[in-house]
């Protein structure tokens, strides 16, 4: 199937699309084959950290860009919190067809000319920007638990940007190993109400099954999940790892990994699409 947009998987998706972090080569073949057992479509995200881990970006972007499109289903490869205008310039050049530039550390003011002047680049290749609108930067800064988004400031933000996509701070945060987060969800139907772009749920690895489907009920669009999966790969490692202390073959383990987060995956689409 051809590499798919994100932008036509965001528009024809009746309720939440699932965006999941990509660390390694497993995840991105795990999340795939998730996603295949529900025939849903998905994007495969690769953050800043990503790249740092694996020391460039093209090795780990053209792998992504490799498995979806042998993919069954729909599949967007994204560039997730990108800091860097280099890295984003880099990304389009590699065929990603959508980024997500983070100027949240910024002062509001360089916020919305860096984020401006990045979506105007992409969009003259025909690539979709997401952007937040940040509070505070850093990990857990917009999106620390009690950061909120104000409606009339995502408003201007857009209107003053263009992008695409916007994140907004509802309650979740970064980086949860738990799923105890609490979302305003009066404050997301306002948003969505007042928000002429989708609105992008990050942090969402915290917020339990049931209030990941209100969030998309009341006008979250992209769910991005990133924790809850290394930590499913993790655990399964793991248990195969203390149940063969002899194993030495590394698919052997991995796979195990992989064949979790595939599980996750088609788990939480089920949840997205309901």
């Amino acid at each position: 199937m051809p590499l798919a947009s994100i932008g036509d998987i965001v528009r024809d998706a009746p309720l939440g699309v699932g965006a999941f972090n990509v660390i390694q080569l497993e995840h991105a073949t795990a999340i795939v084959a998730g996603a295949e057992a529900v025939n849903l479509p998905v994007v495969l995200q690769i953050s800043e950290n990503c790249v740092k881990y694996h020391g460039a970006l093209a090795p780990i972007a053209l792998a992504s860009l490799a498995v979806a499109r042998a993919a069954r289903v729909p599949v967007a490869v994204h560039l997730d919190h990108a800091t860097d205008r280099a890295l984003v310039e880099e990304a389009v050049e590699l065929g990603l067809g959508s980024v997500m530039f983070d100027a949240s550390a910024l002062p509001d003011e360089e916020n919305v000319a860096a984020t401006a002047s990045v979506a105007a680049w992409c969009h003259e290749r025909g690539v979709w920007v997401e952007a937040e609108l940040g509070e505070v930067g850093g990990k857990d800064g917009v999106h620390a638990p009690g950061a909120r988004t104000k409606p009339h400031e995502a408003v201007d933000y857009v209107a003053r940007t263009g992008v695409d996509a916007l994140a907004v701070a509802v309650g979740s945060s970064h980086a949860m190993t738990t799923k105890d987060a609490v979302l305003d969800l009066d404050l997301i139907t306002e948003l969505h109400a007042a928000v002429p772009v989708p609105l992008v749920l990050h942090g969402s690895s915290g917020v339990p099954d049931d209030t990941l489907r209100e969030a998309v009920r009341h006008g979250m669009k992209k769910i991005n999940i990133a924790t809850h999966l290394n930590k499913a790969f993790t655990g399964a490692v793991r248990e195969y790892l203390a149940a063969d202390a002899k194993v030495v073959d590394s698919r052997k383990y991995l796979k195990a990994g992989r064949d979790a987060v595939a599980r996750e995956v088609t788990h939480l689409l089920g949840v997205l699409a309901s």
